[in-house]
């Protein structure tokens, strides 16, 4: 599992204040971000840090930019039968990643270019945004589509850098229905393809040595052999993600709500729902409690041993190039359900400075008639804090 992105919650507005705020851009604006991710058991430690930034250049023209650098360390499971001593796999890696993006207002189209760059030690991505947003209906409506690009270059021991790309077109809807209320539905269609294994990934398969005793007869030892997993080197895949934001008066509380649909030609379809609720508890404190529910079908091609796919006597290739059959033990593919819920509070400490803390327990399980060895799965106690400054 990889962090999610810490992004801060501002104090509590009424919706359509919060609309407003989409085009009148403070004049700077910087957040300073820390996430610390620690699985149960000591398993995956992730410590994150960003720093990202918006400023306008003028009325018309702003800059955003974002730097982050994640430190990854412990074991994760490698897809091999969780009995054996290989069934986790130390690392230890750094990534660093630098965004930056204009935007310029033609009439009303506001229009933003975004480039971005990430490195590990055997993983580099390049990429680009376009996207334009569109007021209409005295702003009152926005419509919003563009395209994203990544361009990766893999490192897999043993063979030359594999190529992977990425490409994402989407669309969305923003309506204010009225004073309290934004919903919001949005339409992503993307395709990736090249090399799409996870080269740290194996699958396992009894296999029995026939060897010789020396006076004519054989005899069998049992093995259990780790060979590279076989992903497609394809993948189309469809999100539709809907979200409502209403302001209650009495309460001087909003509700988010967000549902995500997902599906992909790999077989996996995914259904998500957060919810949050963001209280004003004076004018310059907030708590947000949020819950989160996701679950998905294994891919078509998941399996928890190469058992049965194969002849005993073919070996299945060093270095597979994504074409069929398809297997991997990979348990993020498998049938399997997340739950997380957490309490974030923020403050303003003064007119220009505020703060937020958060604390989120994720937990993940396997689900349905595919999963993966419960030993796989992970949970996790997830903090994070930030510190926003605006000028």
């Amino acid at each position: 599992m990889s962090p999610r992105h810490l992004v801060f919650a501002p104090l509590l507005l009424p919706t359509l204040r919060q609309a407003e705020a989409l085009t009148l851009l403070e004049d700077q604006r910087y957040d300073a971000s820390y996430q610390l991710y620690q699985e149960d058991n000591q398993r995956m430690h992730i410590e994150s840090y960003y720093f990202k930034g918006i400023l306008d250049i003028n009325a018309d023209t702003s800059f955003r930019f974002q730097y982050l650098h994640d430190a990854i360390s412990g074991s994760s499971p490698t897809g091999a039968f969780p009995t054996e001593s290989n069934a986790l796999a130390e690392m230890h890696d750094v990534r660093t990643g630098i965004l930056g993006a204009i935007a310029r207002q033609f009439g009303d189209h506001r229009v933003e270019f975004e480039g971005s760059r990430s490195d590990e030690s055997d993983y580099i991505s390049k990429g680009f945004a376009l996207s334009d947003t569109w007021a209409l209906n005295q702003k009152n409506t926005t419509l919003a589509f563009g395209i994203n690009y990544l361009a990766d270059k893999v490192s897999v021991r043993g063979i030359e850098p594999q190529d992977k790309t990425n490409c994402d077109f989407f669309t969305g809807l923003t309506q204010i229905l009225d004073k309290n209320t934004v919903v919001s539905a949005n339409l992503t269609l993307g395709y990736s393809s090249g090399y799409l294994n996870d080269p740290y990934k194996i699958i396992d398969r009894n296999e029995i040595l026939t060897l010789s005793d020396g006076s004519g007869g054989t005899y069998d030892i049992p093995l259990v052999t780790p060979y590279a997993e076989n992903r497609p080197d394809q993948r189309f895949r469809e999100v539709l993600q809907l979200e409502a934001t209403h302001y209650f008066d009495p309460a001087n509380a909003a509700l988010d709500a967000v549902y995500r649909f997902s599906n992909d030609s790999y077989g996996v379809l995914s259904q998500s729902l957060r919810l949050e609720w963001r209280q004003a508890i004076c004018p310059k404190f907030e708590v947000t409690p949020f819950f989160r529910y996701y679950r998905q079908s294994a891919a078509s091609f998941f399996m928890n041993s190469l058992d049965g796919l194969f002849p005993l006597d073919y070996s299945p290739p060093d270095y597979p190039n994504g074409s069929g059959p398809n297997y991997s033990a990979d348990y993020r593919l498998s049938a399997l359900a997340t739950v997380s819920v957490g309490l974030r509070m923020s403050c303003q400490l003064t007119e220009n400075f505020s703060a937020s803390v958060g604390y989120e327990r994720y937990a993940m399980s396997g689900r349905g008639n595919n999963p993966a060895p419960s030993a796989d799965y992970p949970s996790a106690d997830i903090w994070s804090f930030c510190a926003s400054a605006k000028f």
